[in-house]
């Protein structure tokens, strides 16, 4: 399947109407790979303060190396799928003993780092090492889907193979790292779910243009929809202390800090906290309701403000005080919980710069 294409006119487009974000200047291989693992499910005016927040902390491997797990969660805090941040936290510290601190330049050694996948192996080799390698991820799909006609379900292995062929040829054998970026930008710009073909500096090669079929591609099998999770949250203080949990390892919520939660619509939670755990409290005020996704769920949560009248032990629960949560990771519901809390309580107190 060949079909002329006029790399000329989508690298002069590209060079005329690229976005400028920091990570495109100075794309080091660790940039690169911090930047594409940041954008991995996350629109890119969002990860900007991240990356300029990041780079400060963790300037280079070595650096992220030697921090604390806490302390990478809590950088990442608000982008979501932790994951990535532990991965990229696992993959520094292989970067440093395997690699002398030194992100590595061959495909076959970047596949040994943990966390690394075909995505952003390509990238760090596109962009940063200018190797002849098409970073495809779903913007460079849907552009390739569309030019080339490509029938098959994209969520299906065979079909992102056939991409990433496609792709591939595309690349300028002079300049592959530009056709490279400057695919992912025209998707994400030009090249969206509505195109807008008038703008397209591929319009006249385009096959789905050409057939009037633009909005049929890609093919996708439709997603899982979201299941609808109803919870009630006890933000429990005694003095200037906070009942919280943190996330155990192989969960969800990994190394992330939430207060205690239940699931359904638990009225009255005093008389439940009583009965479960033996600890007294009363009711101080509702909280505004906070809804918040994770994987394949939509969260809505119901916070009660609760004064415990003694301290009590709770198994799995830490009493924390006010002076720490600043330093915490909490997940993103979580922390909203707890902005509406100290805003209420304390209006002074910033929490998230």
């Amino acid at each position: 399947m060949e079909y002329h294409v006029d790399l000329a006119a989508l690298h002069h487009w590209f060079l005329e109407n690229r976005r400028s974000f920091p990570w495109r200047e100075n794309p080091t291989p660790y940039r690169v790979w911090i930047s594409e693992v940041m954008l991995q499910q996350t629109r890119a005016s969002v990860v900007i303060p991240y990356f300029e927040r990041w780079m400060r902390l963790f300037p280079d491997p070595v650096t992220l190396a030697k921090a604390s797990l806490e302390e990478v969660i809590k950088a990442w805090e608000g982008l979501g799928y932790y994951s990535r941040a532990r991965r990229l936290h696992e993959g520094a510290k292989q970067i440093v003993q395997q690699f002398g601190g030194k992100i590595p330049a061959k495909k076959e050694l970047l596949g040994k780092i943990k966390g690394l996948g075909p995505y952003t192996i390509h990238a760090i080799l596109s962009f940063a090492f200018h190797e002849k390698a098409a970073a495809v991820d779903g913007n460079t799909s849907r552009v390739v889907a569309r030019h080339f006609l490509v029938e098959d379900d994209l969520t299906r292995q065979t079909a992102k193979k056939k991409i990433q062929l496609l792709a591939d040829q595309m690349l300028d054998t002079k300049k592959p790292w530009v056709t490279a970026e400057a695919l992912i930008e025209l998707g994400a710009t030009i090249c969206q779910p509505k195109p807008l073909c008038d703008l397209c500096p591929l319009s006249s090669s385009c096959q789905a243009l050409k057939e009037r079929r633009v909005e049929e591609f890609p093919v996708k099998s439709k997603s899982t929809p979201l299941t609808v999770l109803t919870r009630s949250v006890a933000v429990i203080e005694e003095g200037d202390n906070l009942l919280l949990r943190k996330g155990l390892p192989g969960k969800v919520m990994a190394d992330l800090y939430e207060f205690p939660y239940f699931e359904g619509l638990v009225k009255p939670l005093p008389r439940y906290l009583l009965e479960a755990w033996e600890l007294e409290t009363s009711f101080i005020r509702s909280l505004p309701v906070v809804k918040h996704s994770f994987t394949r769920y939509q969260a809505h949560l119901f916070p009660i403000h609760l004064r415990a009248v003694h301290r009590k032990v709770i198994p799995d629960y830490e009493w924390v005080h006010r002076d720490q949560l600043k330093e915490l990771p909490f997940s993103s519901g979580h922390r909203q919980v707890l902005s509406y809390f100290l805003t209420r309580s304390d209006p002074q107190m910033v929490l998230f710069s």
